[in-house]
Formats: structure tokens, sequence, C-alpha cells
């Protein structure tokens, strides 16, 4: 649709990179689903990564305080690595941590929306089965155009779909955050948690009751492991001078990439600063 896209040799929507960054490089890995995807509906410019790094690259030599702390950054790149991909949830991320680690990054950032406190575990049986999941190339770009938009659907295989899941599921994500925290701590990594509301939670009647309570729970393990966190749902709710966050009810506008990647990259800047 006009967007370029990127993917790299790790399958992150990010340039080809190092497996380590050059020591004086300021390296971030984000952790997302498909707000911090962007999908093909975003220019690889305006992702929420691309964007952080643009700001990044702005904002760390501008607030050295002091000619020592200037000297450190001055000089400084800054990557910022997008790991991530469309119905990914806590668990997802956590099997990519887990399968590449954090390739050097100084600060890992997981960015979810209130519907991964709900994600079920991750299922292959998708993949090869539904055009929105393949597991090869098309052999050209319009033959994909063909077989998506012009021909009729393919028929479904006999399971296209996982086995709904049972069972706690906020608390199954909850423990993988927990688990992506201690890969984290466990490499000297900073962690910073964020959260993107959905569409609905914002202004009166605000989030539903499930939604509250698979907050509280966040809220709680956030203060009980003493996580970095940004919680969006209050700093949409006060952003009034920008009149559409949303493109549709989870996926954000370019105005809503902004708003997240300048106060995620805020965060990250004095993360950075008080631990050099």
């Amino acid at each position: 649709m006009g967007n370029r896209i990127q993917i790299n040799q790790y399958s992150m929507r990010s340039r080809s990179i190092a497996p380590l960054p050059e020591p004086e490089t300021l390296r971030v890995l984000l952790l997302g689903d498909s707000v911090a995807n962007g999908g093909w509906w975003t220019d690889q410019t305006d992702t929420i990564s691309e964007i952080m790094a643009r700001q990044l690259r702005l904002q760390l030599p501008n607030l050295a305080t002091n000619a020592q702390l200037h000297s450190k950054v001055k000089d400084s790149d800054c990557e910022v690595l997008n790991a991530s991909a469309n119905s990914w949830g806590p668990r997802n991320q956590l099997a990519y941590a887990q399968r590449f680690g954090l390739f050097g990054a100084k600060v890992l950032v997981l960015l979810l929306n209130t519907d991964d406190l709900f994600a079920s575990a991750p299922s292959a049986v998708v993949v090869g089965r539904d055009r929105s999941y393949p597991d090869r190339k098309p052999l050209l770009a319009t033959v994909e155009l063909l077989r998506r938009y012009l021909l009729p659907a393919e028929p479904a295989g006999e399971k296209t779909a996982p086995a709904p899941e049972t069972g706690d599921l906020v608390g199954c994500n909850l423990e993988a955050i927990r688990k992506i925290q201690t890969i984290a701590e466990s490499a000297n990594v900073q962690f910073l948690l964020a959260m993107t509301p959905k569409r609905h939670e914002l202004g009166t009647p605000g989030p539903r009751d499930w939604e509250v309570k698979a907050r509280e729970r966040l809220a709680e393990q956030v203060k009980s492991e003493k996580i970095t966190y940004i919680d969006f749902l209050p700093i949409f709710n006060s952003a009034t001078e920008l009149p559409n966050l949303y493109r549709d009810s989870i996926h954000l506008s370019p105005q809503g990439n902004h708003l997240v990647s300048q106060t995620i990259s805020r965060q990250i800047v004095h993360i950075s600063l008080t631990s050099l």
C-alpha cells in the first residue's frame, strides 16, 4: 500500500543489525505487538521504534547537564530494535527473548496494550494455513496482491485456529512479564514496561470491569517488583489537544505513535543519564 516495510535477519521490523552494538551505541530493544510493529499501514520511518531512535538522538546530548556527561553521550548513536508482530502477547515476547536474547541492549522496553493481558498462548496452528500467517514468501508482489485482494479467499484447512485456552489468562501473561523482567535483570539491562489503552477505555465510562481488574493485578505486580512503568491511559486522557490518537479500536494514528515514542524516549533518557 505504498509503505516501506523492512524485516531483518532476526525477524525484527528493523534494518539489518550486528548481534552486538558498538561500545558507544545506546541500543534499545522494543518488544511489542501490532501497535509496536505498525503493520502494513505504517511506513518504516513512522513506526514507534524509528521515531524513538530519532528522538533519542536529539535528546541525549541536549539533556547532558555537565561537561562530563556531555562527553559521554555527544558521540553516541542510538538504535531501537523492533521485535514485534501482529497478535503477539507477553508469552510470544518472552519466547522471542528466550530464543534470541537481548542483543546487547542497555534498555528493554516491553510495549503492551490492554488486550495483551488476555492474550492466549502462542500457537503455530494458523501458520501456513491462514493467508495472514504465511510460511513462505510470495512468488511475486503481484501474485500476493491477487491472492489477498482480487481473488476469493482460499478454503480454510482442517484446523485454522487454536483451541480456546482456559484458565487464568491474565495470570499467565503477568508471569510472562515477570520472566521477561528477570531476563533483563540477569543481563543487567534496564527494564521498562509500557501499556497503551484500547480506544473505548478513554473518557467515560472508561475500562470495562474485567479490564479494571486486570489493570489492578498488573499495578500490584509493578509495585511489588519495582518495575518502571508507563500507563498511557491517563496520558491519553489528558492529551485533549490531540483529537485523534487512534487508527482503529487498538492501533495508533501517527499522532498516537509520536506521543508514545516521545514519552518512552524521555523515560529512557532519564534511565540512561542516571546510570552514566
